[in-house]
């Protein structure tokens, strides 16, 4: 089901708990949602519906990526960027890298690790902030 977009900063600085198998709804709220919103973004944290658990959701070009529970491993090629988010107004500066390595868990709860490199990279950077409470 398609959700409305969470714009209370108060609630958005607040960092998310691990999900787990109980959260499947949520996941595919989070498909929904980013499909309904493909053509402004690429990517959604749970709590951007309304959801404080450890899950993103990034459009890599070849489909939709879950990641659930992600943890940046490594990061390399530091850059500045603007960036915008559907929960707030307007862009902001940021610091990025242009590749990470993310261990994550997929939609079956099996752990991956996989690296990303460019606009995916950026966006799941993006996303794991969401998790932490950070806003740009």
């Amino acid at each position: 089901m398609k959700r409305n977009i969470v714009k209370d900063i108060q609630f958005l600085s607040r960092k998310s708990t691990l999900a787990n198998k109980n959260d499947s709804a949520l996941i595919t709220d989070l498909k929904d949602t980013l499909t309904a919103h493909s053509d402004e973004c690429i990517g959604l944290a749970a709590n951007m519906i309304g959801a404080l658990k450890q899950v993103i959701i990034v459009d890599t070009g070849d489909g939709q990526l879950v990641m659930i529970n992600p943890e940046i491993k490594r990061r390399s090629g530091k850059y500045e960027t603007q960036e915008s988010c559907l929960s707030l107004l307007g862009s902001r500066g940021t610091i990025r890298y242009n590749e990470i390595e993310v261990k994550y868990q997929n939609e079956d709860f099996k752990t991956e690790r996989r690296t990303f490199t460019g606009i995916t990279a950026q966006a799941i950077q993006h996303e794991c902030d969401h998790l932490k409470g950070i806003i740009i």
